[in-house]
């Protein structure tokens, strides 16, 4: 699980990160990176009910947060990210997801 202040949770950090963010595109998943400049990083989910049931939604969602927490030391301090699942994320494998989300990653310079 990530950090309390690890977490995203404002929705104009959403907003500001998906318009200005650096973005990796990959087959299950799209990254938005904005580089940080010192502080805490942060890291959002989005998830939306185009990739399955409720269920399948925080499977998906469960899977990336343990993810990125392997992750999140790896960026720049400050950094603002946002993972958003695509519909194809359901039922992918976690090794799948961690191949395509560390690409992601590169994609959006966020390494």
């Amino acid at each position: 699980m990530l950090a309390r202040v690890q977490r995203m949770r404002s929705g104009d950090d959403f907003r500001h990160t998906i318009r200005r963010g650096a973005k990796g595109v990959q087959p299950t998943l799209v990254t938005h990176v904005v580089p940080g400049t010192g502080g805490p990083t942060s890291v959002g989910f989005v998830v939306s009910k185009a990739v399955g049931s409720a269920v399948d939604r925080n499977r998906v969602k469960r899977q990336l947060r343990h993810l990125m927490r392997d992750r999140v030391d790896r960026l720049p301090d400050g950094s603002r990210v946002v993972v958003r699942a695509l519909p194809a994320a359901q039922g992918v494998r976690s090794a799948t997801l961690a191949e395509h989300l560390d690409a992601a990653l590169v994609r959006a310079g966020a390494r």
